[in-house]
């Protein structure tokens, strides 16, 4: 029995053999050709490229019909990489002026490309490689005429085990088949994490030589709510995992029949649970899984993939449809927050915006007013059509919201000359991300409606553990006491001044801090759709008293292991 260690990137439990995916690379004649053959190879060329494009054309629209749009948008990088016209003409350039076969003159050009991206430092684009490679695969593949099973030809339950998966792999999964799976490299915010979250397989990455380790056939258990893979269990082990999983199931169903109640303490006090979206069709979604409002609506993909700007029109038209899909229930839309790893398809960005610390989020926005303003405007218009608020990103001091809510009552003034109506009253929230928002929030929180913790971020600048790079995902930690103490300083801050506290980040969605949370006084949850249901269920089974008390002996640990153990061990005790 071997245990290996990775990253947790979509969690439950799998039991299965061992199905190993190899890199799928091709062996490339090379041959010469006549000066007459060479139109005949430009056509055959095209022909791939259109044969290519159907393909991910076709698979784009089954995975946004099977699992939304979010995970279909995926593929718009791969037919980028089709129409890159600076690939396909050095690819017939090479060809006219070499004479050589043009399946091994574009591998060629496209083992030029991949080396050219994998020495960028920036990690962002060092996982564009991926989406290169999968694209030039499919194209080798039709220049050849080769066909491939892919994973949707499996006859059994199997664990996929690869070095990577590509998004076009880990879509063809079929959910009865694929029950988990396992890579070597990944992070918690990769392709196949975001993938496995949405086809709900759970799934470990960032193992390093998980298929050095591995080999095809091997008993393995997947364990991706802690990131072990147990290989070849004794049978104690296997029986164990099975009572697990057998367990999380009765469980899952216990959640359900939450969804659609209250979240309401057993000794009557009220939580606002609601859900994280960044399309406006994911809308139902939250309302499916019992959500409450959306608490924080992301707007950077009006700006991914595209060559212009958007219009202000086409950000109040998504607005309104949001406002008025979520009527009465609130809406937190959170302002442009581009950089670090988001940013503008359209510009060529300087590569400082790209860092989580460079220019990025409120930041940018202040710098860039005519797109800021613009923004405000749609939302302020939108706002009449429903109960809308906004908050700013990555606010770090007073001086930022002072100069954000300046330009907002630019846009207002503006919106009263041309006589078009918007909620005076709109509620304008700051996003406390930054170690500095925390430790004066007193000082905010005088001059904001409300508070929005982003922990993904929060986490990630007080430990100084960059979250995109599984090289230290191990110091990326939830509960680390640092990280609750800023979150505790917080809410005592926004309470003593009478305004509302919610959280945002992946935290607010995590089983065993709900009640922590709770405890040290948050007044709304919002998380990924799917989480809802188990959120609102802890909530309506523990008595706020109780949580208060857990939470104060949470930041007595000095450890965020500690504090792990014991958060996990009040869970266990709540779920009996």
């Amino acid at each position: 029995m071997i245990k290996l260690k990775g990253i947790a990137a979509a969690s439950g439990i799998s039991i299965a053999p061992a199905y190993k995916v190899g890199k799928d690379d091709f062996l490339v004649p090379k041959e010469v050709i006549r000066q007459e053959d060479i139109p005949q190879q430009i056509r055959q060329f095209e022909e791939a490229l259109i044969k290519t494009r159907r393909e991910i054309i076709e698979l784009q629209k089954r995975i946004g019909h099977e699992m939304g749009q979010e995970e279909a948008q995926i593929f718009d990088a791969h037919l980028l990489v089709l129409e890159d016209r600076m690939l396909i003409e050095e690819v017939i350039s090479r060809l006219k002026k070499e004479q050589l076969n043009v399946a091994f003159i574009f591998q060629e050009v496209l083992k030029k490309y991949v080396e050219v991206f994998s020495k960028i430092e920036d990690e962002y684009l060092k996982e564009r490689i991926s989406d290169i490679n999968d694209v030039g695969k499919r194209i080798l593949r039709n220049l050849l005429g080769k066909t491939r099973s892919g994973l949707s030809d499996l006859k059994e339950r199997v664990i996929v085990i690869a070095h990577d998966l590509s998004p076009s792999d880990t879509a063809a999964m079929h959910k009865q088949r694929v029950c988990g799976f396992v890579t070597d490299i990944g992070g918690k915010t990769s392709h196949t994490a975001i993938m496995a979250k949405s086809l709900e397989i759970p799934a470990v990455v960032g193992l390093e030589e998980a298929t050095y380790k591995i080999r095809a056939g091997d008993m393995l258990i997947v364990d991706g709510s802690s990131g072990l893979v147990i290989v070849n269990p004794d049978e104690e082990t296997l029986n164990a995992y099975r009572q697990e999983e057998l367990k999380l199931k009765g469980v899952t169903e216990r959640f359900l029949l939450a969804k659609d109640m209250p979240a309401v303490t057993l000794d009557g006090k009220t939580i606002e649970i609601s859900g994280n979206i960044e399309f406006p069709d994911e809308v139902p979604a939250v309302k499916l899984h019992g959500g409450e409002g959306i608490g924080l609506y992301r707007t950077e993909f009006f700006y991914m993939n595209r060559k212009g700007l958007p219009t202000e029109e086409e950000h109040y038209q998504a607005y309104r449809y949001v406002a008025e899909a979520m009527k009465p229930q609130p809406v937190i839309i959170r302002t442009l927050d581009l950089g670090g790893d988001k940013f503008l398809s359209q510009f060529e960005i300087p590569h400082e915006m790209k860092s989580f610390l460079g220019w990025r989020a409120i930041r940018f926005c202040l710098a860039r007013p005519d797109i800021f303003k613009l923004q405000l405007r749609a939302i302020l218009r939108a706002s009449v059509h429903g109960k809308l608020k906004m908050m700013y990103p990555m606010i770090s001091g007073v001086e930022e919201l002072r100069q954000a809510n300046a330009i907002l009552e630019e846009a207002k003034k503006e919106l009263e000359s041309e006589g078009k109506p918007f909620d005076k009253d709109i509620e304008v929230g700051a996003m406390i991300e930054v170690p500095s928002a925390a430790m004066t929030a007193d000082i905010l929180a005088k001059e904001a409606d409300f508070f929005s913790i982003g922990t993904n971020d929060l986490i990630q600048y007080s430990l100084a553990a960059d979250r995109t790079n599984e090289k230290v995902a191990y110091l990326y930690e939830p509960s680390h006491p640092a990280v609750l103490r800023l979150i505790q300083n917080t809410i005592q801050a926004a309470h003593a001044a009478n305004i509302r506290v919610g959280m945002c980040g992946e935290m607010a969605g995590e089983p065993a801090l709900a009640v922590l949370l709770l405890g040290l006084g948050l007044d709304e949850f919002s998380m990924p759709p799917q989480m809802i249901p188990e959120i609102k269920y802890i909530i309506r089974s523990v008595k706020i008293k109780d949580a208060q008390e857990m939470a104060l002996n949470a930041l007595k640990l000095s450890t965020a292991k500690e504090v792990e153990e014991y958060t996990q061990a009040r869970l266990q005790d709540i779920l009996k």
